[in-house]
């Protein structure tokens, strides 16, 4: 966390999707590596390979389709010196839902908070949160539709960590981002964030996630339920 709850008076609350109120796509990609006898982490170490323009990232803008990214990610993994295609990848990113973050949304929305998601997704499965069911879809739809506002980098053509997503949640919510809280798994995501000058928590899992949201607002979340 970058700033305390004694210096700022915030307004706003921006989420990430995936990796916060979902679990984290990565979880899935380390079971598959196990599965198929790949290096752990494998499939981090290809997107982290020219991370603007590779595969992942064209995808995340919408710059390529599905059967694309399945080529151009088997090429890029084979190129690092193992065979995985694209789309087995795909079908590892819609995670399980954290019941706990989706309550501290009902509950920071009935203390008054504007509530964002900013979300790096593909052009692939069914909504927002790329899920493989129409049930789990369904599931994801009714908690995009607690937020005030949000950003799919699929859809925008922009993704974390360009500054420029950031300033645009701010613009939709009105709000500067001084007066905003911002959660995300990934480090990147959250510098700039914090950059910007709203107070950034690096999501390690739902209970330490509100313990230092809450922490920042001076409120405690209910349990799951009450």
């Amino acid at each position: 966390m970058t700033v305390s709850a004694a210096t700022a008076d915030y307004c706003a609350v921006i989420f990430d999707f995936g990796g916060v109120i979902t679990s984290s796509p990565f979880e899935a990609f380390n079971r598959m590596e196990v599965k198929r006898g790949l290096p752990k982490d494998f499939v981090r170490t290809v997107n982290t390979h020219n991370p603007d323009n590779n595969a992942w990232a064209k995808f995340e803008r919408a710059e390529c389709s599905a059967a694309d990214f399945d080529a151009l990610f088997a090429a890029e993994a084979r190129a690092l010196g193992h065979e995985l295609d694209g789309a087995s990848v795909i079908a590892c990113l819609a995670g399980d839902i954290r019941s706990e973050m989706v309550a501290a949304l009902d509950h920071l929305k009935s203390r008054g908070f504007a509530l964002g998601c900013i979300t790096n997704n593909v052009p692939s499965g069914k909504g927002a949160g790329m899920a493989v069911s129409d049930e789990k879809a369904a599931a994801i739809s009714a908690i995009m539709d607690r937020f005030d506002h949000v950003l799919e980098s699929s859809k925008v053509g922009v993704r974390k960590p360009d500054p420029r997503i950031y300033q645009m949640m701010c613009a939709a919510l009105s709000v500067e981002p001084s007066r905003c809280i911002y959660l995300d798994d990934l480090g990147i995501n959250c510098k700039p964030a914090a950059a910007m000058g709203m107070a950034a928590i690096k999501v390690q899992n739902g209970a330490q996630a509100l313990n230092d949201l809450g922490a920042l607002l001076a409120l405690t979340f209910p349990p799951v339920g009450v």
